[in-house]
């Protein structure tokens, strides 16, 4: 999420470096250095983590990891932050499912009712269609 942040405050133009976004990692400190196999034998530690958090929803809530590029975007750089988000169940972010990605984008011009760009998210087809495309673009600057 960091990572797509990044690429979208670039694509605005803005000057911000990946160290500068908070971004919320979902796995303790202690399993983060694990390769896969270690991992895979400790994942059940995050069983009672993730119990907690969801014994606190709400019954109209769902959770989302949420990543956000926010502040005066007209300045040189923006704030980025990636989270674990409670969201309604009926909000667009409440109704994503399976890999699908969305974004919301808020402006001034319509206050607290977002536009919802909502699509197909990582995959190998999706991922190497947007790398096919920015190498057209490069090829097309030069």
């Amino acid at each position: 999420m960091g990572r797509k942040l990044l690429i979208l405050a670039r694509e605005l133009d803005l000057k911000n470096e990946f160290s500068e976004g908070v971004i919320e990692n979902l796995i303790p400190e202690g399993l983060q250095a694990l390769d896969a196999p270690g991992f895979l034998a400790q994942m059940s530690k995050l069983d009672p983590i993730f119990a907690e958090i969801k014994a606190g929803l709400a019954p109209d809530e769902v959770l989302r990891y949420v990543g956000v590029l926010g502040g005066d975007l007209q300045k040189e750089k923006g704030q980025l932050s990636a989270g674990l988000c409670k969201v309604p169940k009926q909000s667009p972010l409440g109704q994503v499912k399976g890999a699908d990605s969305i974004i919301e984008i808020y402006t001034e011009s319509y206050g607290d009712q977002p536009i919802v760009i909502q699509g197909a998210g990582a995959g190998a087809t999706v991922t190497a269609r947007g790398v096919f495309g920015d190498i057209l673009r490069i090829v097309e600057k030069n």
